[in-house]
């Protein structure tokens, strides 16, 4: 990474290290972070990183879900098991901010911002390019605070073109569709369309737009 030297700082900037210290490895479900180099030169920071090797490939190329990976059960018991873990930590880092929520729910999903009943750490870009199986959750430097829930209903959100697979994460997460829950899908739903209204994850369109429907008759 690099950056200038007076912006050389923040979450995304410390996540890698800031994760390895909060998480380890994460029994193993979690490439470590060995080493980490910075150098200076007259305006400029760099930060160089070195994570154990990952010999799994991911699951897909995209973060939306191109096709159902037909997953075991015991893939998806580590996958909770390790984000439980995650949600325990206690961080100052923050990967959802009210003030979004309070902007962009009603701006996108035509809501208030529910309510949250409860913060926890969340990985926070949990999408299928940053899986492997066997398990393995890369991509670590946007963890923080988000509502609970979070991490399932991003999932959930980048598997909606594979119903199969939308119905796996909703049965792993059953967080989602309740009341403790509707916040973290109303954001995430909010910031994917966000996402569409700048041209992006088009494929999602209709999909999210029927989420967001049903989050409203929520």
């Amino acid at each position: 990474m690099s950056a200038p030297g007076d912006k050389a700082s923040g979450k995304l900037w410390e996540g890698a290290l800031d994760a390895q210290h909060a998480f380890g490895d994460l029994d193993g479900h979690r490439p470590a972070l060995l080493g980490v180099h910075d150098a200076f030169d007259d305006t400029t920071a760099y930060r160089a990183e070195l994570s154990a090797r990952v010999d799994e490939l991911v699951l897909s190329d995209d973060p939306v879900l191109q096709h159902d990976p037909q997953l075991p059960d015991s893939w998806w018991q580590d996958l909770t098991g390790a984000l439980e873990k995650v949600s325990a930590v206690a961080t100052e880092r923050v990967a959802v901010r009210q003030q979004y929520m309070d902007r962009a729910i009603p701006e996108f999903v035509g809501i208030p911002a529910p309510a949250v009943t409860c913060w926890t750490s969340a990985h926070a870009d949990l999408h299928w390019a940053n899986v492997t199986a066997p398990l393995k959750v890369l991509d670590w430097e946007g963890w923080g605070q988000a509502p609970e829930g979070f991490d399932g209903a991003t999932l959930y959100a980048y598997s909606l073109l594979q119903t199969d697979a939308a119905a796996h994460v909703r049965d792993a997460f059953p967080v989602l569709g309740s009341q403790a829950g509707l916040a973290a899908e109303a954001t995430v739903c909010a910031q994917l369309l966000q996402t569409v209204a700048r041209g992006d994850n088009l494929t999602l369109e209709v999909q999210l737009r029927d989420w967001a429907e049903e989050l409203r008759h929520r």
